[in-house]
């Protein structure tokens, strides 16, 4: 098969395909290989995975970028593991150890106490390895150099977290959170709670909004396929907010809301959402208290 890197036909396809990111490699080359097995146009994913981190990356070709940011707020769901004893420069096990302690004896008791406390709406500082930006540059690179900066804690929402597992130096929890909470930084935080400090060997995503993950959609899977069938996998393209009110365009203004053309119409008013023409989705829209339907994203799958 042709290397990614080299030039291939593009077209204009649209839809979402819910790929299995594997470890080692960055969420953006995993996009440019998907992007480059579709000969899509245009491509997004909806929320970076480190390269250490495996799971579900909902990839977002040609119209569906349109709604992408949706998936980029959304709940998201992880797998981790939490070595203990042992505190890292970057909270897994990229970075080098810093510190070494002892590990109590651990107990479903004693951990369960300490978990408590991280369940619900927490604070939380986000770590100098991360992609923020202080005056313009990545705070990873001034972490690169040696160089910490102070941090403001984040307000962030831990909805769920469950032991799974546990032996005398590790924990494995399924966290379900919000956006922007850093996985890695929870788990330090578990570690440290629990006196001894800990770093992150292990991350997986299983779920992104309402998608959830589908194991045997890897970037190996989709080169052993047919073109046809790659797209026969393709999500529709409104799918990332498919959970949104739905209605269907006035009669005879379907060309009208195309066109970003607003029109009148008989419905309570809505913040946001989805028109349809019959089956074929239009894009999305608001409905003023005025009963006017506004479009906000417009559909082109023509």
């Amino acid at each position: 098969m042709s290397a990614p890197n080299q030039k291939v036909k593009r077209r204009h396809i649209s839809g979402v395909f819910l790929l299995n990111k594997p470890l080692g490699l960055s969420s953006n080359a995993a996009l440019q290989r998907v992007r480059w097995l579709f000969r899509a146009n245009k491509a997004g994913h909806t929320g970076a995975l480190d390269p250490l981190a495996s799971g579900l990356l909902p990839i977002c070709l040609g119209e569906a970028t349109k709604f992408s940011h949706f998936l980029l707020d959304s709940t998201k769901r992880y797998q981790t593991i939490v070595k203990l004893g042992e505190i890292t420069s970057t909270g897994d096990v990229e970075g080098e150890i810093l510190e070494k302690h002892t590990v109590p004896e651990l107990s479903q008791e004693k951990i369960e106490s300490v978990l408590a406390r991280f369940r619900g709406d927490i604070q939380q500082i986000p770590p100098m390895y991360s992609a923020l930006k202080k005056q313009g540059k990545p705070l990873y690179e001034l972490a690169r150099q040696g160089i910490e900066i102070e941090r403001e804690a984040r307000p962030i929402t831990i909805y769920d977290l469950k032991l799974i597992d546990f032996t005398a130096d590790t924990l494995t929890l399924d966290v379900t959170c919000s956006k922007g909470t850093y996985i890695r930084v929870l788990g330090e935080d578990i570690g440290k709670a629990l006196g001894c400090g800990g770093h992150l060997t292990y991350l997986h995503r299983t779920q992104t909004g309402h998608f959830e993950i589908i194991p045997e959609y890897t970037i190996e899977y989709l080169e052993s396929l047919s073109e046809s069938e790659r797209e026969a996998l393709l999500l529709a393209v409104h799918s990332p907010i498919d959970h949104f009110p739905k209605i269907q365009v006035p009669e005879g203004r379907a060309e009208y809301f195309s066109r970003g053309m607003e029109s009148n119409i008989e419905h309570e008013a809505e913040a946001q959402v989805l028109v349809f023409d019959d089956e074929k989705c239009l894009g999305l829209a608001e409905i003023t208290d005025k009963k006017r339907l506004v479009p906000k994203r417009v559909l082109n799958l023509e």
